[in-house]
């Protein structure tokens, strides 16, 4: 017998469909959920099952092959139906299941039991459900266990939403923040055009140069699913392009970094790095508009450990010595409390051939790129 629709069936399936969990790939959350109350209940058969308008799909199962059933072999479409439990002992005796194509002939399900799976405004997404191929009976404390996972069940439907919100509010927020940053870093371009003083157009540039790397930060932060963690490989390909966009036609770039996840402060402390010294060659390295190259490359050592390598082929050893101006010297400290805050340990130097820098720091961050829209 099919199941009567439920009087708010679709106020029912808007709820579901609110969730975007169907279809959805199996998660451990919900696995370990039937795999206990199939252990609980002594069952052959778990089952997450969630009840659409023509179907019922299966987000967990233990015990079935199957992905999902037709709405006319649903036994949960009945079992939303009821407050509490719902439970057949025989599913040959009872009316509603007798002539369900999955209670008869070879190998038929003799016994059914699904405790509801209450969205927060109490309408039925489907059962957390037990079946088995002989007539049963759940105890008390097995009712009383299934009830309980049920609305496990229900909570970890409810944390996917929660977290999925999050995501969108954080990306909605990196992306408020990233057009504020562009704003402020064009406010600066056209405050600039009116200063003539040396030192202060330096001390311009550096900060337009971080504010640019850390929207270009919340730019890559924007599509992380809300993760602090972000693909560092492709974020500092960006800045370097941003960089290698602002510089003289003279200087050419080149960079390679190797697949790594960075939290969005080891990111930002790289950026500082890449810019400092990019920056600094631009200005001392290439004197008489000397054409020249500027690199960066960051390599996986292995185990966890880094390298990023800057490096210019201009003036190096052949330049005259000078006194640090202030915005060098602001810049210089920056770097420094880069490095320390990345837990590394760094090595400049000058030579024949031009100037390096190398980084040499772990990361502490997952090994896995974070996924983008």
């Amino acid at each position: 017998m099919r199941a009567d629709l439920h009087p708010l069936n679709a106020e029912r399936l808007k709820t579901l469909a609110d969730y975007d969990i169907l279809d959805s790939e199996k998660e451990p959350e919900f696995d370990e959920l039937v795999q206990l109350a199939s252990e609980i209940c002594g069952t052959s058969i778990s089952l997450i099952s969630l009840v659409e308008e023509d179907r019922q799909w299966f987000k967990a199962a233990v015990g079935l092959d199957r992905n999902e059933t037709t709405i006319e072999e649903s036994i949960c479409s009945h079992a939303i139906l009821q407050d509490d439990i719902f439970e057949v002992e025989d599913t040959q005796l009872d009316p509603r299941t007798a002539d369900n194509p999955l209670c008869v002939g070879e190998d038929p399900l003799r016994y059914y039991a699904g405790a509801p799976l209450v969205a927060h405004n109490g309408l039925p997404l489907g059962t957390l459900c037990v079946l088995d191929t002989k007539p049963f009976k759940l105890n008390d404390f097995q009712r009383r266990a299934l009830g309980v996972l049920s609305r496990q069940v229900t909570k970890q439907l409810d944390l996917r939403v929660a977290l999925r919100n999050q995501a969108i509010l954080q990306a909605e927020a990196d992306h408020r923040v990233k057009n504020s940053l562009q704003s402020m870093s064009a406010i600066v371009r056209i405050y600039a055009r009116t200063i003539k003083d040396p030192a202060a157009l330096e001390a311009l540039d550096a900060i337009q140069r971080r504010i640019d790397a850390v929207a270009n930060l919340h730019l890559e932060l924007q599509w992380t699913d809300g993760h602090d963690t972000i693909d560092g490989a492709a974020y500092l390909g960006r800045v370097m392009t941003l960089l290698q966009q602002t510089a003289p036609r003279h200087i050419t770039f080149r960079s390679d970094f190797s697949p790594i996840v960075l939290r969005s402060d080891q990111a930002a402390n790289l950026a500082m790095i890449i810019s400092e010294f990019v920056a600094n060659s631009i200005k001392h390295a290439f004197p008489n508009a000397t054409a020249g190259k500027i690199t960066a490359f960051l390599t996986d050592k292995g185990t966890g450990q880094y390298r990023l390598e800057c490096t210019d082929n201009g003036i190096g050893q052949n330049a005259e010595k000078r006194p640090a101006t202030q915005p060098e010297g602001i810049g210089l400290s920056l770097v420094s409390a880069a490095v320390s805050s990345l837990a590394g340990s760094s090595d400049a130097s000058l030579t024949p051939d031009g100037s390096r820098l190398v980084i040499e720091f772990g990361s502490i961050a997952p090994t896995e790129i974070p996924e983008t829209n």
